[in-house]
């Protein structure tokens, strides 16, 4: 207790409150623009903790990256251009209902579901850290490979309309993904012969180039009405939230339980989570054909899951000084940089340095609440802004995110080459997003397939050696193939050669 009460009074100087709502507000900032990520923000921000002293620092990155993964929902909402990777996996589904005039109940559910994460993911840190993070540290190369395995099956979820096109498009990014170096032996695929192309394709600038510069060019030339680009903000973006929350509560909660998990392994982070709550609230909902056309129930789970995945990457990171996600990594180095070492002594040492941050997280979560009802009153002024004007803002800050991830033109080429992509894909109604998912997931699975592949010398069995990796990768073939054989019975079922033995069966028995 007296730990506690020493927390309360570090994070309760002045110097300590302006240092959060200072960097809530630089975190909201960066986090609508399009293609400047949360991580990026972080970043930014530990030059400046360098004259701070260590609970004002760590309060800086953890108050603005949770403000930034929120204010991603943003322009996701009402523009189409998601402002942070993780809110990649329902941009499609809360622009539709920006375009079906219920913008602000999305705006608020975004908002309130990643308050509701996030507290959720500081309880689960706050009371089972070391537990957590003991499982987090049993995860090898094979579970890796299982748990993202398991992300790529949400490809044939979050498909609205032709599953045939979703897989397609899914192949498609997982064939971008592979462009650059073999991420063992070095050589390189798909490169052209080009030095950029070696370091890959990165994923913001694509990212950018499929949802923004698809959507400018698709809107281009239409008249801005409340149905085109943005539709309208007007009113209370909380009205109907509790009813919303309400009515999906079960998903909320398991938003915050995929997310919590996924968060606590090293490497996989918020966006994995997204991707995944998203297509577990399609799956498992009473009205999956709704999803696609402006439905609230997937924004509900998986922005739950965004803000819970991103307290519970401190995890590993606070218990045993392993980053949880690239954000984790920076403040790592900073919590070293201030003599607040991560490990297990962080518990007996300096607990009170702990629950300091704990309570930061508290905090940054329930300022959500009303800096993202200012975010949204602000937003309202996109509507005023002529359309040229718009079209041109967007696009001016689409070269500025992709050029910002690498400082290279580079970066703007390929935001040009993926948005006529997504472009020429979409007219032919193929989705985007599985595009995304596979460009996310690609890295991942490839990497992880390989390593195990060598441990094991080949065998295939070996990915079911260890107990967990034997759990997720029975669930993940169960996923694949009920589906399937109940295709197959029921195909069986109707087939007219079928029906006239059972109805000649029928007969003799008379």
């Amino acid at each position: 207790m007296d730990a506690v009460l020493q927390a309360l009074q570090m994070v309760g100087t002045p110097t300590t409150i302006a240092v959060i709502l200072l960097s809530s507000l630089f975190g909201l900032f960066v986090g609508a623009i399009p293609g400047l990520t949360a991580t990026m923000a972080t970043a930014l921000l530990v030059p400046v903790t360098f004259f701070m002293d260590p609970v004002p620092a760590i309060a800086a990155i953890v108050a603005c990256t949770a403000m930034a993964i929120t204010a991603g929902d943003i322009p996701g909402c009402l523009l189409r251009i998601p402002g942070t990777p993780a809110s990649a996996a329902y941009t499609d589904e809360a622009y539709a209902m920006t375009r079906k005039g219920q913008g602000e109940l999305a705006l608020g559910v975004s908002i309130m579901s990643s308050t509701i994460g996030g507290l959720f993911g500081f309880v689960v840190l706050a009371f089972t850290a070391p537990l957590l993070a003991d499982v987090a540290l049993q995860f090898s190369s094979f579970e890796y490979f299982w748990l993202a395995v398991l992300g790529l099956t949400s490809a044939a979820f979050i498909s609205a309309g032709d599953r045939i096109k979703g897989v397609l498009s899914l192949l498609i990014g997982l064939f971008i993904a592979t462009v650059g170096m073999d991420p063992l032996t070095g050589s390189a695929r798909f490169t052209l012969g080009s030095e950029e192309l070696a370091g890959g394709i990165s994923f913001v600038p694509a990212m950018i180039g499929m949802f923004a510069l698809s959507e400018i060019m698709r809107t281009a030339g239409t008249p801005f009405d409340a149905g085109g680009i943005a539709g309208r903000v007007t009113g209370n973006p909380f009205r109907g939230v509790g009813a919303a929350l309400g009515t999906y509560k079960a998903g909320l909660v398991r938003g915050s339980l995929v997310g919590t998990v996924i968060g606590a392994l090293p490497g996989a982070g918020g966006d994995i989570a997204a991707w995944i709550s998203y297509a577990m609230s399609r799956r498992f909902s009473r009205t999956p054909e709704r999803f696609g056309t402006g439905h609230v129930e997937g924004l509900v789970e998986a922005g739950a899951s965004n803000n819970s995945a991103l307290s519970a990457a401190w995890v590993p990171a606070m218990v045993f000084g392993i980053p949880g996600d690239a954000v984790t990594a920076i403040a790592i180095g900073v919590l070293y940089m201030k003599g607040m070492n991560p490990g297990p002594t962080l518990f007996t040492a300096n607990p009170q340095n702990l629950y300091a941050v704990w309570t930061v997280f508290v905090i940054a979560n329930l300022l959500m609440i009303p800096f993202g009802w200012l975010a949204v009153r602000a937003a309202r002024g996109i509507f005023q802004v002529p359309r040229p004007h718009l079209m041109a803002t967007i696009l001016l800050f689409c070269i500025v995110g992709s050029f910002a991830i690498n400082n290279t033109v580079f970066g703007v080429g390929i935001m040009l080459a993926m948005g006529v992509l997504a472009y020429a894909l979409e007219a032919n109604g193929f989705p985007i997003a599985p595009v995304i998912l596979g460009i996310v997931m690609g890295p991942l699975i490839e990497t992880n397939l390989l390593t195990s592949m060598m441990i094991t010398q080949g065998d295939v069995l070996g990915l079911f050696s260890r107990p967990i990796a034997a759990v997720l990768g029975v669930a993940t073939l169960a996923i694949w193939t009920i589906p399937l054989a109940l295709m197959g019975m029921r195909a069986l079922r109707n087939h007219p050669a079928v029906g006239r033995g059972r109805t000649g069966n029928r007969t003799r028995d008379a």
